[in-house]
């Protein structure tokens, strides 16, 4: 795939000398922190420094009050509470972190409810509210979920039960009538951040209930492992509340996992590893996420919660084995998916694709259209047909709404949801031909040309004897690395190839180059196809992230290609 190589820096020399001088870093570090909007030494401190006390008032959330004081009614009274996750990771570690805290205070009268994907879908059901209510559940407290089940909330009203939300997506027009509502992005919202996964909203009750009991809020600390699973796996950006509980929650894995993480640290190859939030997204997320998308996602809430390491090792093997399993219909969802694209559709000249198959797994889709994305760069939705109903997952690219095309689309839609960059929906397999044709043209109206190349962003030039020990310790208190905090990009013109360049594992690059006598090695995932232009001209410009590469107990500083020329 072709790349437009971007520097991302446009500040007056002056501005970037003063903030070299003013925090003692060279320029290029100043230039990756303006472009992270940190402008001033105060800001850098925290930058660098990201401290709890930082957080946010959790009172600051409108109804705040009102959820804390009908928890504690709950708690006193000797009601039963029922937490109402959700089948992904943010679902599952908020579900984990809400119940574990509340069954700490009260014991069994708090229990958790996971609904099944394949038979309930997304979010609360009818069936499970009045199960809730046979069972004896007087309050019910929704994560990661809730804001628009206005019509199941409105049964639990009915049955006698109250709600109260804990939610990060984006409400409908008319709100469920809860309790309390907690949600960053309803309207009118006067919380000062409004990106916070579903964990960190659940995390922001528990911390309003601790203050209103007057407990030690040091306490909440050692859940924030689950607040880090949470928040990285649901792709939020790392930045400002999540930034904070990101890197401690981090630390909390690295230096004292609780059993369930280690047990998963351990089936996924992890124990000698520092674990990154980059590690949680391409290594632990897939496993958590597998139990819910092929089976019972109850499992997962049962790895963080287990009390002993034997039962969390047992509850990890079986997240492996359903990994492997997934991984399997993955690939063959794939395969299927790409044959239909190059046969039916044109994907050179499409702006955008659907593709659609009856009995497709629900539970794969989306990771499947992340893969069509990732290859051919273009808006795609995946939809499996069982029973004459359509289930999609869409995923987008980095300038393109399709939550808001979905939308234009939505009077053939039998429901729909999500955000800018990935969405689900429902629809009848009759109206499908037609929604093609619509959503093409709602792309068709909002892409230009120039967004169907992808941008590389690059924080800046610099040459490879500026990668001193003291700018690679900076480097790494840049991290935790995600959306809108990436992992500094840079790029060096001229390298000389020193060796042999050659292929490793599947399909990889590997090198060696050299700059004014600093030689460095450089891998490129999935780029072996460079290696015969490499071999013909010696000499080449990348583009590449700087990690720490440990080999043998070795540490050594490699640059991994995002592109080369």
């Amino acid at each position: 795939m072709e790349y437009k190589w971007v520097i991302d820096y446009d500040y007056n020399e002056k501005i970037v000398e003063d903030i070299a001088r003013e925090l003692a870093v060279p320029a290029i570090m100043a230039r990756i922190l303006l472009n992270r909007q940190v402008d001033s030494f105060e800001k850098a401190y925290q930058f660098f420094r990201p401290d709890l006390e930082n957080l946010h008032d959790p009172f600051l959330f409108e109804d705040m009050e009102k959820a804390v004081e009908r928890l504690l009614e709950a708690l006193q009274q000797g009601e039963n509470i029922l937490v109402y996750g959700d089948y992904d990771v943010d679902g599952v570690s908020s579900a984990a972190l809400v119940y574990l805290v509340l069954s700490r205070m009260v014991g069994s009268r708090v229990s958790y409810y996971i609904p099944d994907r394949m038979t309930e879908g997304y979010g609360l059901s009818s069936k499970s509210i009045r199960d809730a209510a046979e069972n004896g559940f007087s309050l019910i407290v929704t994560v990661d979920c809730g804001v628009t089940a206005v019509a199941e909330i409105k049964l639990a009203k009915e049955l006698g039960m109250d709600t109260i939300v804990c939610d990060h997506h984006q409400p409908a027009e008319e709100l469920p009538p809860a309790v309390a509502i907690l949600d960053p992005k309803i309207p009118g919202s006067k919380y000062p951040f409004a990106e916070l996964a579903g964990v960190g909203v659940a995390f922001k009750l528990l911390q309003g209930l601790y203050r209103k009991l007057e407990l030690p809020a040091a306490e909440l600390d050692d859940y924030l492992d689950l607040v880090a699973i949470g928040s990285c796996a649901d792709i939020v950006p790392l930045v400002d509340e999540n930034r904070i509980l990101v890197r401690h929650g981090l630390d909390k894995i690295n230096y004292n996992a609780r059993f369930g993480v280690r047990a998963l640290l351990e089936s996924s190859g992890l124990t000698n590893k520092e674990v990154t939030a980059g590690l949680i997204v391409f290594v632990m997320a897939p496993r958590i996420n597998a139990v819910g998308r092929l089976g019972d996602a109850r499992r997962a809430v049962q790895l963080f919660s287990a009390p002993t390491l034997q039962q969390a090792r047992m509850f990890a093997r079986e997240l492996e084995k359903e990994n492997k399993l997934r991984r399997d219909i993955d690939e063959i969802t794939f395969k299927e998916a790409q044959e239909i694209l190059e046969s039916r559709l044109n994907p050179r000249e499409d702006k955008a694709f659907v593709l659609y198959k009856r009995d497709w797994h629900p539970g794969v889709i989306g990771i499947v259209a992340s893969r069509i994305v990732e290859k051919y760069y273009r808006p795609t939705i995946m939809i499996t047909v069982i029973d004459g109903v359509g289930k999609g997952s869409a995923r987008s690219v980095s300038n393109f709404n399709i939550y808001q095309a979905i939308k234009d689309c939505s009077h053939l839609l039998s429901g729909f949801g999500g955000h800018k960059y990935a969405a689900g929906l429902t629809i009848d397999e009759g109206k499908i031909p037609e929604f093609v044709e619509a959503f093409k043209e709602a792309a068709a109206r909002q892409l230009k040309p120039e967004d169907l190349t992808p941008c590389i962003h690059i924080d800046g030039e610099i040459g490879l004897h500026e990668f001193t020990p003291r700018f690679i310790r900076l480097l790494k208190l840049l991290g935790p690395f995600g959306p809108m905090n990436l992992r500094p990009i840079f790029m060096s013109r001229n390298l000389k190839v020193v060796g042999t360049p050659c292929v490793v594992g599947q399909n990889h690059l590997k090198l060696k180059v050299e700059q004014e006598g600093s030689v460095l090695d450089v891998i490129g995932f999935n780029m072996a196809a460079h290696l015969s232009g490499i071999e013909k001209t010696g000499m080449v410009d990348c583009v590449y992230v700087v990690e720490e590469n440990n080999w043998n107990g070795k540490n050594s500083i490699q640059l991994r290609l995002k592109d080369i020329r």
